[in-house]
This record gives C-alpha cells, structure tokens and sequence, in this order.
C-alpha cells in the first residue's frame, strides 16, 4: 500500500511541476453505489443506495489533448442488502459508508468531449446500517441501526484500492457534465462482515466547473 500511495503522490507532483497550463476543478454529484460480494468463487451484485461525492482536482496538461488529473475525494458508497414490501410500505436495510479517495486520472480531450481512467486508494472514514422505508404515499424514514468502524478486525478494512471510468462534456463557459464508474478491486470484508468478500462498485453522475 505504501507504495501505491507514493506512486499517487509521484503523479501528483509530476502533474503540478508539469511546464504546461495547470488549471483546478470540482465536481460534485450523485451516486448509486452497490458492492459486489459473497463467497471467492461466487460473487453476486447487490442493489444500489444513493449517496453523493464532491471531488476536487488539479487538471495539468502533460501533451497537447492530453491531461493528468490527481486529486481529492469524498465519496459516499455502500449498499442495499435486502428489499420487501409489506402492508403498502416498502423497507429495505441499506449499508451507507464515506470514504476519502484520492485519485489520479488520465484524461484524453477531444473538444468538448472528454473520456479517462485511473487508478485511485480510498481510506474509510465513516459507516453505518440503516433501515429505510417508504409507504405508498410516498413518506421517506430512515433509522439507523448500527454505526461501526473500519479495521481488519471490524466490519470493513479501511482502506481500498480500484479503478476510475470517467466520460463527460465541457460547455464553453467550463461548467462540466459527468458520468463515472469505480470498479474496486480489493477485497474489504473485515473480520465481523457477513460475507467472505466485498468489493465497492458505483455509478455516478453530476456537474462540475473547471477554472
């Protein structure tokens, strides 16, 4: 891990000392995270919650049509286990945890079009179990039932390694339109999870400005 988080922080400063233009943007959005999760040879996707993330990045020209994009995330992820209808009303229990990113994004532009990818490392800051329900009126509940901590020894290790998928569009005035995919790639079941591996999954959308 220490050498993941020198190789982001090489690409940082490669990224900031670059001799081409180096602008600042942020993005912010919503998200429909789910984890894919349960035994080694047999991984199943749960459904997705609703969370948010709010980004802020460097955008360093290192060719021409061609950007480096390290920055800073917080982004909310997790998942919705189970989901019944009952009298009306329907309840789900949902996982919802926030964790800080920090990615470093590759980023091909093509007028105002843009297409990347990258790797980032997340550390967990927060999480808990929530039981949610909504009649058919429309009248939203939530209750939390438990609030844990991330360790190897509790409900989820704290910190996670995967790949960012990004697509959007720039509007002349630099407000930006934008999709993202983040794949997890480790797994961050803990001692006290209740499946044998856990990874993050999530789907995003939002707006951002670019200065």
């Amino acid at each position: 891990m220490k050498k993941i988080v020198l190789t982001l922080s090489a690409a940082i400063l490669l990224a900031v000392g670059a001799q081409a233009q180096v602008g600042l943007g942020l993005k912010a959005g919503v998200n429909f995270p789910s984890y894919s999760y349960g035994g080694s040879d047999e991984l199943s996707d749960t459904k997705s919650t609703v969370n948010f993330h709010v980004t802020g990045y460097v955008d360093a020209q290192v060719a021409p049509g061609f950007y480096i994009q390290p920055g800073l995330s917080l982004q909310g992820k997790g998942a919705k286990f189970a989901e019944a209808t009952i009298g009306g009303t329907t309840y789900d229990v949902s996982q919802n945890t926030m964790w800080l990113d920090v990615p470093v994004n590759f980023v091909g532009k093509f007028g105002g079009l843009f297409v990347g990818a990258g790797p980032y490392v997340g550390f967990g800051l927060s999480g808990k179990n929530k039981l949610n329900s909504q009649d058919g009126e429309g009248d939203f509940s939530s209750t939390t039932l438990d609030e844990f901590s991330f360790g190897k020894d509790e409900t989820l290790k704290g910190t996670d390694f995967g790949l960012n998928f990004l697509a959007g569009f720039k509007l002349g005035n630099g407000l930006l339109l934008h999709a993202n995919y983040g794949l997890g790639l480790t797994n961050i079941a803990g001692a006290k999870s209740l499946a044998d591996e856990i990874k993050n999954r999530g789907f995003a959308v939002g707006i951002g400005v670019e200065f």
